[in-house]
C-alpha cells in the first residue's frame, strides 16, 4: 500500500505511485498472458489425439472432427451410424452417389471421388478436418490426402467391417456409440440365431448377379462375416477364400450358388431387375435346389455384396429373419 501524503507533498508522490501502479499492472499482464499462453497451449494438447490406424500408422486427429470426409461405403455407413454426417463420400459399387441403402442419410453430402479413388481437388473443397481413407493403399495418393488433412486408413486386410467400426469410432471421438452399435448388433444377431431353430445350420448361399453375369460371394467378404455371426454353412466353393471380391461363374457352373437358401442381388435394382428375370428364366437356375424349394430371395446387393458396413449388416439380419423365420 502507497502510504498516504499531505496534500504539499502529493504532487511529488504523484509519479511515484503512478509508477508503483503501472508496474503492478505490467507484472498482472504478464503474468496474465502466461496464463493465457499455458492455456491455449492445454487447450491444443486437449483438442487433438492420437490414433494407430489400420496399417499401423499413428495419426494425430482432432478429438471431436466436425468435418468428415469418407473414401469408402464402410466409412460412410459407420460414420452416418455413430451419428456424424460427413461432408464429402465416394461413389458405391456401381453408383453415382451413396450405396442405396443409405442413399437418403447421404443425399446432401457432395461425393468427392468414385471406387477407384478420391478426387484430390473434390477433397481439398470439402475442407475436411480428417479423413477415413478407408482401405486405400496407394502411398502417392495417401500422401496427398495426408497434405489435405489427418488421413486414417480404416479398413485392413480381413475387411472386418467390426473392427473398422471401432476404428472410426475411435477417430471421430464416439468410441461409445461403437462400443453400443456393435453390442445391439450382437444381441440381434443372438436372438435372430435362436430364433432360426432348425435353419441355424442350415447352407446358405450369396450370389450376385449383373449384365456381367453371376458371381459368387467367397470367404474373406463382408456378407461371409454376418453369415459366419449366425452358424450358417456354406456350399462348394464360398468355404473358400476368394482371389477379389466376387468369383465369376458361367452358366455351366451356376450350382456353385445352390444351397438350402439363396440370396442374390444386383447393385442397381432398377437397371438389373429385368437381368434378374431372364436369370430366373433359364434351366440352370430354375434347377437349384433353392429355386425348386422356393428358398431363393432377391436382395439389395449394395447392403449383401458390396464392401459393407455396420447398417449394412443390420439390415442383412432383418433380410434373413424376413426370408427365414417363420
Amino acid at each position: 500500500m502507497v502510504p498516504y501524503s499531505p496534500p504539499s507533498s502529493r504532487g511529488i508522490a504523484r509519479p511515484v505511485i503512478s509508477a508503483a501502479l503501472l508496474t503492478l499492472g505490467a507484472l498482472t499482464l504478464s503474468a496474465c498472458g502466461s496464463e493465457d499462453k499455458a492455456a491455449s497451449a492445454d487447450s491444443g494438447a486437449a483438442a487433438t489425439t492420437q490414433v494407430t490406424d489400420a496399417t499401423g500408422t499413428k495419426v494425430k486427429v482432432p478429438a471431436a472432427p466436425e468435418r468428415v470426409v469418407t473414401l469408402s461405403e464402410m466409412d460412410l455407413d459407420a460414420s452416418l451410424a455413430l451419428g456424424v454426417e460427413p461432408v464429402g463420400l465416394t461413389a458405391g459399387r456401381g453408383q453415382k452417389g451413396a450405396p442405396g441403402y443409405l442413399a437418403d442419410q447421404a443425399k446432401s453430402i457432395p461425393v468427392v471421388g468414385a471406387v477407384t479413388g478420391p478426387d484430390i481437388e473434390k477433397v481439398v473443397q470439402a475442407k475436411p478436418d480428417v479423413i477415413l481413407a478407408g482401405q486405400l493403399a496407394d502411398e502417392q495418393v495417401l500422401a496427398q490426402l495426408r497434405k489435405v488433412a489427418p488421413t486414417v486408413v480404416t479398413i485392413d486386410g480381413t475387411k472386418d467391417w467390426k473392427k473398422a467400426l471401432e476404428l472410426t469410432g475411435t477417430t471421430l471421438g464416439r468410441s461409445e456409440e461403437a462400443e453400443k452399435f456393435l453390442a445391439d448388433y450382437g444381441t440381434k444377431a443372438a436372438s435372430l440365431r435362436t430364433d432360426l431353430g432348425s435353419q441355424a445350420g442350415a447352407s446358405v448361399s450369396v450370389a450376385r448377379y449383373s449384365a456381367k453375369g453371376t458371381a459368387v460371394m467367397q470367404q474373406g467378404v463382408f456378407i461371409s462375416d454376418v453369415l459366419k455371426d449366425l452358424g450358417f454353412e456354406r456350399p462348394g466353393i464360398q468355404n473358400d477364400k476368394g482371389e477379389g471380391h466376387s468369383t465369376p461363374l458361367s452358366d455351366e457352373n451356376l450350382d456353385e450358388i445352390d444351397g438350402d437358401w439363396l440370396f442374390i442381388g444386383s447393385l442397381d435394382a432398377g437397371t438389373d431387375a429385368g437381368l434378374l428375370a431372364e436369370l430366373a428364366k433359364k434351366p440352370a437356375y430354375q434347377q437349384l435346389g433353392a429355386v425348386r424349394d422356393e428358398h431363393a430371395t432377391v436382395v439389395d446387393g449394395t447392403r449383401w455384396t458390396s464392401l459393407g458396413g455396420a447398417q449394412a449388416a443390420v439390415s442383412v439380419l432383418d433380410d434373413i429373419r424376413k426370408a427365414m423365420v417363420k
